[in-house]
C-alpha cells in the first residue's frame, strides 16, 4: 500500500480523545450520502414522470398526425392512406375524426372530445384496446380469429373517469350533443343530438384522457357531423418515435399542399419542454446539498490538519515531502466523498426500487395526471450524480491539503 494511502486511511480512525473529529467525519459522509440519495430519487421521479406521461400520451395518440388545411378534412382518405404507407419508417396508419361535443345523461353532463376511429387499424397505431377495463360483448367484441375489435355503430367507448362523472355503466344511454351545425325545428334552431349505448370503458391512467375522451365508429361520426366520406386526419405510427418529425416532413412532401403533419413532440411541446426545464432546475437545486456536504469535508479536513500538526511536522522531519502530506489529506477527503457517494447511491436505488415495485407513494389522478409516483432510474443520471459528488469531494480537499503541505515542521514540533 502506498505510504500516503496508508496514513490517510489511518487518519480516518480517530482516537478516543478525538471522538468529536470522528463524529464530524461521519456527519460529512452522511451529508454526501443524503445529497446523492436526494438527487437520485428526484431525478428518477422526474425521468419516470416524463417516461410514463409520454407512454400514456402515445398509448392514446399516434406518433404523427396528418391533417389538411380547411374545415373539410381529408376528403379522399383511401388515396392518402396508400401514399403514407409507402413512406419509409411508417409502421401503421389509421383514419380518425375529431370533434368537441357535450355528453349528457340523466345523472350529469360534461364536455368531451369525440373521436371516430376504425378499431381494426387503430389498435395497430395506438394502445387503446389494451386499456379496455369493461366491455359489453353485444356491442364491442373481439372475434375469435383475432381480426380486430368490432364496435357496434350505435355504441360508444368512454373513459373510466368520464363514466363516473356521468354516472353511467355498460349498456347505459349517453346523449351526444354537438354545438355546431344546429338543426332547424318548428321552435327554432336546436343542437344536433344522438343517443349512443356505452359499449366499453377504458382507463389509460391519465385523468386528462380518462375524463374527456369518447370513441365511436367513423361511419357514425361522419353521419352525425354530416362529413360525407371525409375524415379529420390520419394517425401514423413509425418504427422510431424520435424520427416522427423526419417522417412527417417526407409525408408532407409526398402529399403536397394542403396537407401538413404534426408529430407528438409538436402536439405536446410545452408539456415536455416544461418537464425538461424542471428536471434541470431540480438537479441544480439539489446539487447544492452535495455542495454543502463538500463544505463539511473542508471543515473536517481543516480540523484534522489543526489536530495533526505535530504529526505532520514529524513526518516532514522524517523526509516526507509537501506533496506526500498533501496527498494524505486528499486521500482522506476523497474516501469520505467516495463512501458517502456509495451509500447515497445504494440508498437512492433502494428507495426507487421500493416505490417502483410497491407504489408506496400514491397521487391524485385529477391533479397530477398519474395515479402513483413514477420512477425511472437511468444509468446516465447515476453516473452524472456520482461523478459530480466525487468531483466536489475532491475539490473540497484541495485547500486543507495545501494548508497541511505548507506547515513548517520546525514550528509544528517546537513544543512537542
Amino acid at each position: 500500500m502506498p505510504f500516503e494511502l496508508f496514513v490517510g486511511l489511518r487518519y480516518l480512525k480517530a482516537r478516543r480523545k478525538q471522538a468529536f473529529i470522528s463524529l464530524i467525519t461521519l456527519i460529512s459522509i452522511g451529508g454526501v450520502a443524503l445529497g446523492v440519495m436526494a438527487l437520485i430519487v428526484v431525478l428518477a421521479v422526474m425521468s419516470g414522470f416524463e417516461h410514463d406521461l409520454r407512454g400514456k400520451i402515445l398509448g392514446t395518440n399516434a406518433h404523427l398526425w396528418v391533417l389538411r388545411y380547411g374545415d373539410r378534412g381529408v376528403e379522399e382518405p383511401g388515396q392518402a392512406l396508400d401514399q403514407i404507407r409507402g413512406v419509409p419508417h411508417v409502421v401503421a396508419v389509421s383514419p380518425f375524426t375529431y370533434h368537441q361535443v357535450m355528453l349528457s345523461t340523466d345523472r350529469g353532463a360534461g364536455g368531451a372530445v369525440l373521436r371516430g376511429i376504425d378499431l381494426n387499424s387503430a389498435q395497430e397505431v395506438t394502445a387503446l384496446t389494451n386499456s379496455f377495463t369493461e366491455v359489453d360483448p353485444a356491442r364491442l367484441k373481439e372475434p375469435a380469429g383475432g381480426t380486430g375489435w368490432r364496435l357496434d355503430p350505435g355504441g360508444i367507448i368512454i373513459g373510466r373517469a368520464l363514466a363516473t362523472n356521468l354516472g353511467v355503466g355498460l349498456g347505459a344511454r349517453v346523449n351526444v350533443i354537438s354545438p355546431f351545425g344546429n338543426v332547424l325545428t318548428p321552435f327554432g334552431p336546436a343542437p344536433r343530438i344522438r343517443s349512443f349505448a356505452v359499449a366499453g370503458i377504458f382507463e389509460v391512467g391519465m385523468y386528462e384522457y380518462d375524463s374527456t375522451l369518447a370513441y365511436v365508429t367513423i361511419p357514425a361520426a361522419q353521419q352525425f357531423f354530416r362529413m360525407g366520406t371525409a375524415v379529420t386526419g390520419i394517425e401514423v405510427k413509425v418504427d422510431d418515435l424520435y424520427k416522427a418529425k423526419e417522417v412527417g416532413t417526407e409525408i408532407q412532401r409526398r402529399l403536397g399542399f394542403p396537407y401538413f403533419s404534426r408529430d407528438w413532440m409538436q402536439l405536446h411541446r410545452n408539456l415536455f419542454a416544461a418537464l425538461k426545464l424542471e428536471k434541470i432546475a431540480m438537479f441544480i437545486i439539489l446539487a447544492m446539498i452535495v455542495l454543502v456536504a463538500a463544505f463539511n469535508i473542508v471543515s473536517t479536513l481543516i480540523m484534522k490538519v489543526m489536530d495533526k500538526g505535530a504529526e505532520i511536522g514529524i513526518l516532514k522531519s522524517f523526509g516526507a515531502t509537501s506533496r506526500s502530506i498533501m496527498s494524505i489529506f486528499m486521500v482522506e477527503g476523497v474516501v469520505i466523498g467516495f463512501v458517502g457517494t456509495v451509500l447515497g447511491t445504494a440508498g437512492g436505488a433502494i428507495i426507487c426500487k421500493l416505490q417502483e415495485t410497491y407504489k408506496i407513494v400514491r397521487l391524485r389522478g385529477d391533479v397530477y395526471l398519474l395515479d402513483a409516483l413514477p420512477i425511472l432510474m437511468k444509468g446516465t443520471d447515476l453516473v452524472l450524480i456520482a461523478s459530480a459528488a466525487l468531483v466536489l469531494s475532491f475539490l473540497a480537499t484541495l485547500y486543507p491539503s495545501w494548508q497541511a503541505a505548507r506547515l513548517d515542521p520546525v514550528v509544528a514540533i517546537r513544543y512537542e
